[in-house]
């Protein structure tokens, strides 16, 4: 047993596919297939289930994936910590980000530490903040910046930022012209939201039943900008973080400042308990920790 052959295993696994696999990592099906057959050989146990369209995990291949993972994540901190003993100018890590945080606050700030540090690569990963939490677990990205909280018990949390979500509505909606609106008003309108893999689609949710009510969702959307459109076009409202609502055309919709109760908006980074971290990586978390205080 070596490592490419549970790197390999691991590829079809995910996949669930031995020939979308072999296109992944560039080698022919019945090489990567033979390697496979292998690792089974080795062990004595069948890892997949083959005679369906999509190839599925036996019982004993979920418990080989589980324990191959691990290895896989131990050996990658061992080549981590080697290479942080011979190259403290240099290395890299993966950044988990969701696109409405990245957009919102990261791209000035990734472009100055870039310039501070010229040889440090970061690797972006955009996915909500659910999906982000996932990896992070996997083991398959060092850091990720979400909308806090999250379980403490699982992670490293460092906050970074406080905002609150803002009440967004056509110009022609009734509340246009206030100031302020309870969330229990609200009970009746069409909401556009976040798909649920952002944690921001639960926020906004948990905060309406908290009110007495399930919010109606008319749409849901990964991109902010197309939530934009839908509120101008008269579809429903939202609640949105400020520095989103700051790129709208106020001819357009109108922000409402005052929601009671507020819906709080609070980031943070956050990496695996007792995970290892780069010196790259720390050298991230203390430079956005600087930046935002």
């Amino acid at each position: 047993m070596d490592f490419r052959q549970l790197s390999y295993f691991l590829e079809v696994a995910e996949r669930e596919s031995f020939s979308k696999a072999s296109q992944a990592i560039h080698l022919s099906q019945p090489t990567l297939s033979k390697m496979v057959k292998g690792l089974e050989e080795e062990l004595g146990v069948v890892l997949f289930n083959r005679s369906t369209r999509s190839v599925t995990l036996t019982e004993a291949g979920k418990v080989v994936q589980h324990h191959a993972q691990a290895v896989m994540n131990a050996a990658h901190n061992l080549q981590t910590a080697v290479a942080d003993l011979t190259q403290l100018k240099a290395g890299k890590f993966t950044l988990g980000l969701p696109p409405v945080i990245g957009a919102s606050f990261f791209p000035k700030v990734i472009t100055e530490f870039r310039n501070r540090h010229p040889m440090i690569t970061i690797q972006l990963v955009e996915e909500g903040g659910k999906r982000i939490e996932q990896l992070l677990q996997e083991g398959r990205i060092d850091l990720g910046v979400v909308v806090l909280p999250v379980d403490d018990a699982l992670f490293e949390i460092v906050p970074i930022v406080k905002r609150q979500l803002k009440l967004v509505v056509p110009i022609q909606h009734h509340l246009a012209l206030g100031q302020e609106v309870k969330l229990g008003d609200l009970r009746d309108e069409s909401f556009i939201l976040f798909r649920h893999e952002f944690n921001l689609h639960d926020r906004v949710k948990e905060a309406c039943i908290q009110e007495g009510f399930e919010p109606q969702v008319a749409y849901e959307s990964s991109q902010w900008d197309f939530i934009y459109e839908l509120i101008c076009a008269n579809q429903g409202i939202s609640l949105l973080p400020e520095t989103i609502c700051a790129k709208f055309d106020t001819q357009k919709v109108r922000v409402l400042n005052g929601v009671e109760p507020s819906i709080q908006w609070n980031l943070g980074i956050v990496w695996k308990k007792d995970g290892y971290l780069s010196h790259a990586a720390r050298g991230w978390v203390e430079y956005v920790k600087e930046v935002f205080s």
